[in-house]
């Protein structure tokens, strides 16, 4: 098989440029109200897929360790200085299509505003049901090319795809929209149980977020979310599912896995992990796993 390309947010200064220098904190207080809905109480260990920056880590306030996964080393620091130096977080920076975990080796995981640059979504979630146990929640966030403005556009005739077809859109280089029913096709067809889904960001439209106090804005999403089991129609959804199958008891170790060649327990030997099988290596750098293969 081909590389599957990966987005790369190497050096970007996202989180300062697109969260905390621009006007989206109605986006992220609306997010925040669906992961406190969607999220369990507590839990043993949390993987974060697409934490970038770390913007939503203080919400998974349950889980005794949360480990971190970037592509991103640089994304992948911003976090570690924003959460601060401790044992509960783990830092990795990984690709998604091979990540390096054995098997059933978390509670529950998110994915939130990262399947979207997934060239080979049904791929990747192939991978995140793999690391869980049986009866892990997944929390899953995906923008939507069935939402209302897009409707819209196509009727009259400003846009070119049509957003009730199956296939994703691929608006800009590795950015994608995804039908509703296509992503929970994705899900059942790789084990995953869907139990609830959310509507998000109904009201992302820059009148709106200038003359509604934000307070406001956010409660009129909170009550929109409540729509989402019966129809799909806000450019962002979030969804909760969970992984089929037994539970099993998760290590109280991270269990590494190489992820060239897939041998593990990957020995857990900072400054330098050493693949016992193929030979690889792969560094640690101020606490940030790179176990990307190059």
């Amino acid at each position: 098989m081909d590389q599957i390309p990966v987005c790369n947010y190497e050096g970007s200064d996202y989180q300062t440029s697109f969260w905390d220098q621009s006007d989206r904190a109605y986006e992220d207080g609306a997010e925040a109200v669906a992961l406190r809905r969607l999220l369990p109480k507590s839990g043993q260990r949390m993987l974060e897929l697409g934490a970038g920056a770390g913007r939503n880590t203080p919400r998974y306030q349950g889980f005794e360790q949360i480990v971190l996964v970037d592509y991103s080393t640089t994304q992948l620091a911003q976090a570690r200085q924003r959460l601060g130096q401790s044992e509960r977080y783990r830092f990795v920076a990984a690709d998604i299509y091979k990540l390096p975990f054995g098997p059933a080796s978390f509670d529950a995981a998110t994915m939130i505003r990262t399947l979207h640059h997934m060239a080979e979504p049904r791929l990747a979630l192939a991978q995140v049901r793999a690391a869980l146990t049986g009866g892990a929640p997944f929390i899953l966030e995906y923008a939507n090319k069935q939402n209302l403005k897009a409707i819209l556009r196509y009727t009259l005739g400003r846009q070119s795809w049509n957003p009730f077809s199956p296939e994703p859109v691929e608006f800009a280089p590795l950015n994608f929209d995804f039908l509703p029913a296509t992503v929970r096709a994705w899900l059942q067809a790789n084990q995953f149980l869907l139990e609830r889904q959310l509507t998000v960001s109904h009201y992302r439209i820059g009148l709106f977020k200038r003359i509604i106090p934000l307070r406001m804005l956010v409660w009129m999403d909170s009550l929109a979310q409540l729509t989402g089991d019966l129809w799909q129609l806000s450019p962002s959804v979030f969804t909760r599912s969970r992984a089929a199958g037994t539970a099993q008891e998760i290590t109280p170790e991270l269990v590494l896995r190489c992820p060239a060649c897939g041998e593990a327990p990957l020995p857990d030997t900072p400054p330098l992990l050493t693949c016992p099988a193929c030979g690889k290596t792969y560094p640690v750098e101020n606490d940030i796993y790179d176990l990307r293969v190059q």
